[in-house]
């Protein structure tokens, strides 16, 4: 039976997989010729990448966004079952684990300090701010000085922290100059409040310019195997040292679902591991945030971190259409 797109858009956003795509609730599944058990899994499988040069993680981390209501909105329906996926991403050695004040608003980061707080050692939590929540899937732009100085704040009373390791700028406000909201970041850098800085939603110049500022460590941008419009910006990242973390990782479109079912069939996997497996593959400062509200979801992702494609399988996935999904 085929993975169709709407249930990638389903898996993606719910954590909702079709019972052909599940772990289906046996001991282990092989990848590659592996077998790993799910008592063995573990994120350590996908390496490390460096952060700035001061930090580690691993290379597949935890996007806390869909742990909200509905349209990002409010509190989920199951609150407790959201911080059972917390706990259970941390036991499976994800160290990164990336939220924004705007995801709820607040109630991300209030989630993950509910279930996590005291925080492990090694844990890292990236946060954002630029982006406000009027209502249910409305988002507005304010990366205004002021308004930086007010998230930060709020984001450490919320996630219970003194400083955090990685603040970055959600998206450049079009009505508020990129170099007053960055400089407004190294300030509060300056201050001990932020230990890091990276950005979200950029173009390469963008970067360029930001990096006049403060030491740039991460860019978040969205791209997938199918989505390449930010080639370059990897490309360069890679060349600069910067971590590249990749969100809305599925490809889509009929070309893209047909390439990731033929390739998932082989390896006995689901769709989504594969194309998080290409993802880690691109370059080695790529760091996959996959997030869902389902703990099994939250297994096959990680698996994903033991999956090697094969060079032919690597490349026949680059040859995907770029933008598939707007075809």
């Amino acid at each position: 039976m085929g993975f169709g797109i709407e249930a990638y858009f389903r898996a993606l956003f719910h954590g909702e997989f079709p019972e052909n795509a599940s772990w289906d609730r046996v001991e282990g599944r092989i990848f590659g010729g592996q077998v790993v058990n799910k008592k063995e899994l573990s994120a350590s499988a996908a390496g490390n990448v460096s952060l700035g040069g001061e930090i580690s993680v691993h290379r597949l981390g935890f996007g806390a966004m869909r742990l909200t209501g509905e349209g990002i909105w409010g509190p989920p329906k199951d609150r407790k079952g959201a911080s059972a996926v917390l706990r259970r991403a941390v036991e499976l050695d994800v160290n990164f684990i990336d939220t924004a004040d705007s995801y709820g608003p607040h109630v991300s980061e209030e989630l993950i300090a509910e279930a996590l707080f005291p925080y492990p050692a090694g844990l890292v939590i990236a946060t954002k701010g630029g982006w406000n929540r009027p209502g249910p899937n409305q988002w507005t732009h304010d990366a205004t000085p002021s308004h930086l100085r007010k998230a930060v704040e709020g984001s450490l009373k919320r996630l219970r922290l003194d400083r955090i390791d990685i603040y970055q700028l959600h998206i450049p406000d079009p009505v508020v100059s990129l170099e007053a909201s960055v400089e407004t970041l190294a300030q509060l850098r300056n201050e001990g409040k932020i230990r890091l800085v990276g950005l979200s939603n950029v173009t390469l110049e963008h970067i360029v310019r930001a990096r006049r500022i403060v030491p740039i460590v991460s860019v978040q941008n969205r791209y997938s195997f199918a989505d390449r419009e930010w080639d370059y910006v990897v490309d360069y990242c890679e060349r600069t040292g910067i971590a590249f973390i990749p969100w809305f990782p599925l490809g889509a479109g009929k070309v893209a679902g047909d390439v990731l079912n033929q390739i998932a069939q082989t390896h006995r996997t689901s769709p989504t591991q594969v194309a998080l497996a290409w993802l880690l593959r691109r370059s080695p400062i790529t760091l996959p945030i996959p997030g869902t509200s389902s703990i099994e979801h939250l297994e096959q992702n990680v698996a994903a971190s033991s999956l090697r494609l094969t060079e032919e399988e690597y490349q026949e996935l680059s040859r995907v259409p770029e933008l598939a999904a707007s075809r």
